[in-house]
C-alpha cells in the first residue's frame, strides 16, 4: 500500500522538476512513511511513498523492466501475482524482486493495456513506456484504490490524493459550484468530476493513456447482472468456496494482519475464515461511543472475538473527540462526504496502528448480496406498483390511506415515491429526489445559487447508469447503480483515505471482483427472499456466525451524531452554520438554516442535512478559502532523495 504521484509535460523541452515530485510525495507521506522514491526522464516524472507490506527488503519504487524502458509506480495489492510471476518467467522475463509491482511491469511488456484484465486485486498505477512515449494510468475494477488526475493542453498530473496535485504551484483551487448541488443531492460526489474544478477521478474499471499528447480513456471491466439458475445448496457451497479463497488471498502479507470487527455478519464471517488460514493469533478491533441512548456494538464484537480466540482491542470515543476530528476528516477525505462512521474508523484504525499494518474489513457485503433494508423496501414498492396496473394512481391512493394508520411512519416516508417512475427517483442508496435539499430547494437555496442549479442535472451520474442498465430487475438495477456510485465515491473512498491517514492498509475481501461477479449472477430470490435481506449469505454463513449476530438488525458503527447534534454539539453546529462566513458563501438562506436548526432541536429530523452542511463549510475553510495551492517544499536541497534517471 502506497501513495503515488507524477507529471507528464507534453512539450518535450519542458522537464519535470524533482523538487515538484518531492513536494507532491511529501503531501501524501501518511500513505507511505516507510520509504520514498523518484524517477525523472525529461518531461516525465514519478513520485512514490511506500507502506511496506510485501517483500519488505526489495520493494522500492519506482521500478522498471530489464532494459529500463518501462517504469511504474503502483499503489495496492495484486493477490494473484505469484501465479502471474510464474507465467511471465516461463515466457522469459527476468525479475529483480519478489514484489507484485514488478509483475505488472512485465505483464505490460507482454500484453500491453490488456495486462490490466489479468490482475486480481486492488490497485492504482501509472506506467511510463519510454519506447512508445506512452503514459498509462489504471484503476481497479470497483475503485478500492483512488486515483485523481488533472489534464490540460500542456500536461497530465496525477496522484493517489488530490493533495498531491494541489502541490503543483501551477494548480489552484477552483470550486465547481455545480458540484455543490451534486453533493447535496447524494451527500457525496459521484461521477468523475470533483469539487475542484479541472481535477477528476479516474473511474473504476477504467484506464487513461496519453501518447504524444493524444488522450484515450477506456473501460476494461463492468459488472454484468446475468442471473444463472443455481440451486440454493449449490449456491451456498460456491459462495463458501469463494469466501475461503478470497480471504486466504487477502491474508497475504509479510507484516501482521488484524480484523476490523463491527459486530455484524460480514466482519464476523471474515474473521472466521481468517482464523482458519493462519496459525498465528489474530487481533481484532472495535469501537463504541459514550453518551445516553447510544447503541453499543461492542458486546457482539466481543462475542465474535471470543468464539475465534482473538487478541481483542476496543475503545470508546466521545462527542468532543468526534467534533475535534472533523477538520482533519475533511482534510483527509478532500471532498465533502456525509459519513459519520468514518470518524469512528479513524479512531479504531489509529488504535490498531500500534499492533498491525493491515486490517481486514467487511465492507461491500451489503452491496454485493443486497443487505440494506431499502433494497427490500423499494423492490417491494415497485412490485406493488406493477400489481396495481400500468399507472401508479391506484397504488398511491392505497398508500395514502394506509399511511394514515398508527405506526405507518415508514410507509409515509416512501409514499411520495409511488407517483414517480423508478428511473426518476432512485439515485443511489442514500438519496432520492425527495431529500430535503431537492424537495425544498426553493426555500433553502438563494436565488443566485438556484440559477446555477438550473444549468445542470445534479443527479446525472445515477441517470447515466440507469440508462446503461435499462433492463433487469429493480433489485439488480439498484445494486448496479450503487456499485458505480455509492460504493467507490463514498464507502471505499472513506475506507481508503481514513485508514491511510493512520498508515494502515484496509483490505476488503468481499469486493474481490470474482466474488462480485458471482453475486451478480445470483437470481433475485437468492439475495432477497420475502422480507429477508442477504438471504443466501446468511444461510451459507450460519456455521461461521453466531445466531445472535446473524439475526440482528444491521448496524455497522452506529455513530450517535444525531443525538450529539441536539445535545453536546448543538452550540458547535449553530456556530458553524450561522457564521457570517458560511452564510456569505451564497448557497443558502440564513432563514432556512435557522429553520432547520430549530426543527432538528425539536425532533432530530434534519441531523443528516445539518451535518452535511457543516462538512461542506469545513471543506470550504480547508480548501476553497486557500487562494493558492498547497505549498510545495521550499527545500532546494534534495541530495538525500534517490532520483533515478
Amino acid at each position: 500500500m502506497c501513495g503515488i504521484c507524477g507529471k507528464l509535460n507534453f512539450e518535450k523541452g519542458s522537464p519535470v522538476s524533482p523538487r515538484l515530485l518531492k513536494a507532491m510525495a511529501d503531501s501524501i507521506i501518511h500513505r507511505g512513511p516507510d520509504d520514498e522514491g523518484y524517477y525523472t526522464s525529461g518531461s516525465v516524472g514519478f513520485g512514490f511513498r511506500r507502506l511496506s507490506i510485501i517483500d519488505l527488503d526489495t520493494g522500492h519504487q519506482p521500478i522498471c523492466n530489464e532494459d529500463e524502458s518501462v517504469w511504474i509506480v503502483f499503489n495496492g495489492e495484486i493477490y494473484n501475482y505469484r501465479e502471474l510471476r510464474e507465467l511471465l518467467i516461463g515466457k522469459g522475463h527476468r525479475f529483480q524482486s519478489k514484489t507484485d509491482t514488478e509483475v505488472i511491469v512485465h505483464l505490460y511488456e507482454e500484453y500491453g493495456v490488456a495486462c490490466i484484465e489479468k490482475l486480481r486485486g486492488m490497485f492504482a498505477f501509472a506506467i511510463w513506456d519510454e519506447r512508445t512515449q506512452t503514459m498509462l494510468l489504471a484503476r481497479d475494477r470497483v475503485g478500492i484504490k483512488p486515483l485523481y488526475y488533472r489534464l490540460t493542453d500542456s500536461s497530465l498530473i496525477f496522484g493517489s490524493e488530490i493533495k498531491a496535485i494541489l502541490a503543483d504551484p501551477e494548480v489552484h483551487v477552483e470550486v465547481d459550484p455545480q458540484m455543490i448541488g451534486r453533493f447535496l443531492t447524494f451527500l457525496y460526489t459521484p461521477g468523475e468530476e470533483t469539487l475542484f474544478g479541472g481535477i477528476r477521478k479516474l473511474a473504476p474499471g477504467h484506464y487513461l493513456s496519453v501518447q504524444n499528447g493524444k488522450v484515450q480513456i477506456g473501460q476494461y471491466w463492468d459488472l454484468r447482472f446475468e442471473p444463472v439458475a443455481m440451486s440454493p445448496k449449490r449456491a451456498e457451497e460456491r459462495l463458501l468456496d469463494l469466501l475461503e479463497e478470497t480471504v486466504e488471498l487477502h491474508m497475504l502479507s509479510d507484516v501482521p494482519v488484524g480484523v476490523l470487527l463491527s459486530g455484524g455478519v460480514d466482519s464476523t464471517a471474515l474473521l472466521g475464515f481468517a482464523a482458519e488460514k493462519t496459525t498465528n493469533k489474530l487481533s481484532t478491533y472495535t469501537i463504541g461511543f459514550s453518551g445516553m441512548g447510544v447503541t453499543d456494538e461492542r458486546p457482539y464484537a466481543r462475542q465474535a472475538a471470543t468464539r475465534y480466540g482473538t487478541e481483542h482491542h476496543e475503545m470508546t470515543i466521545s462527542s468532543d473527540e468526534f467534533a475535534s476530528f472533523l477538520p482533519q476528516f475533511v482534510r483527509h477525505m478532500e471532498e465533502p462526504v456525509c459519513e459519520p462512521p468514518a470518524v469512528a474508523l479513524y479512531y479504531v484504525s489509529r488504535m490498531a496502528k500500534d499492533f498491525v499494518k493491515v486490517l481486514i474489513s467487511g465492507e461491500g457485503g451489503d452491496e454485493a448480496f443486497a443487505g440494506y433494508p431499502n433494497y427490500r423496501s423499494m423492490a417491494w414498492m415497485e412490485r406493488f406498483k406493477t400489481m396495481c396496473g400500468s399507472g401508479t394512481a391506484l397504488a398511491s391512493a392505497i398508500v395514502g390511506l394506509t399511511a394514515k394508520l398508527p405506526g405507518a411512519q415508514k410507509l409515509r416516508k416512501f409514499a411520495p415515491l409511488f407517483n414517480l417512475p423508478f428511473e426518476d427517483y432512485y439515485y443511489s442508496r442514500t438519496s432520492t429526489p425527495l431529500t430535503f435539499f431537492n424537495a425544498s430547494s426553493g426555500d433553502v437555496y438563494t436565488d443566485e445559487f438556484l440559477e446555477i442549479a438550473h444549468q445542470s442535472d445534479w443527479a446525472l451520474p445515477a441517470r447515466q447508469y440507469m440508462q446503461t442498465f435499462r433492463t433487469g430487475s429493480t433489485l439488480n438495477r439498484m445494486l448496479y447503480v450503487d456499485t458505480k456510485t455509492w460504493l467507490p465515491d463514498d464507502l471505499l473512498i472513506k475506507a481508503d483515505k481514513i485508514t491511510m491517514a493512520n498508515s494502515i492498509e484496509l483490505r476488503v475481501p468481499l469486493l474481490d471482483h470474482v466474488v462480485l461477479e458471482f453475486a451478480a449472477s445470483l437470481p433475485d430470490g437468492h439475495k432477497l427472499h420475502g422480507l429477508t435481506t442477504k438471504y443466501l449469505a446468511r444461510r451459507a454463513l450460519r456455521k461461521k456466525v453466531p445466531k445472535e449476530i446473524l439475526q440482528r438488525k444491521k448496524a455497522g458503527f452506529p455513530v450517535p451524531y444525531d443525538s450529539w447534534l441536539r445535545g453536546p454539539l448543538k452550540a458547535w453546529l449553530g456556530d458553524i452554520l450561522l457564521d457570517n462566513k458560511t452564510v456569505g458563501r451564497g448557497y443558502f438562506r440564513r432563514s432556512a438554516i435557522e429553520k432547520l436548526l430549530c426543527g432538528n432541536n425539536r425532533n432530530g429530523s434534519f441531523s443528516k442535512e445539518l451535518f452535511s452542511l457543516a462538512i461542506l463549510e469545513l471543506w470550504h475553510r480547508e480548501f476553497a478559502d486557500r487562494c493558492s495551492s498547497i505549498s510545495p517544499s521550499t527545500n532546494d536541497d534534495i541530495s538525500a532523495v534517490s532520483v533515478t534517471r
